[in-house]
């Protein structure tokens, strides 16, 4: 893994470190399950404070990027399963709005057909 800060960038060096993170995860140079150095490693070999890679790292984690097994490290975790994590949330919390509204399931079930149509191009 490799990052570089750009102090000069003007983004907080946190942030680089999570969109670096993130680009790398993404695009395969870190593949899923490849364990990522300790906080306090990486902040050392960055030259920065323990607590901006914390950051990052909580910031990633929350995005289902990475996931933390306790003792055992972090890692990057697998993007389907982190999107799929995210859809069932979205559902989820649609399901219980649509209910909250009055709305029938068959009503409910129109409505999320309608958007995904449209925001996948079909008519």
């Amino acid at each position: 893994m490799t990052l570089k800060i750009h102090i000069e960038d003007g983004a907080p060096p946190y942030e680089q470190v999570r969109a670096q993170i993130s680009e790398q995860a993404r695009s395969g140079v870190l593949p899923v399950g490849y364990r990522l150095p300790t906080v306090r490693g990486l902040a050392e070999s960055l030259g920065l404070a323990a607590n901006t890679v914390a950051k990052a790292y909580r910031a990633l984690e929350a995005d289902g990027v990475i996931e933390t097994r306790g003792r055992n490290g972090t890692f990057v975790a697998a993007a389907d399963s982190a999107a799929a994590r995210e859809a069932a949330a979205a559902a989820q919390a649609y399901a219980e709005r649509v209910r909250r509204l009055g709305l029938t399931e068959d009503d409910a079930l129109a409505a999320a057909r309608d958007a995904l149509r449209s925001a996948y191009g079909e008519r």
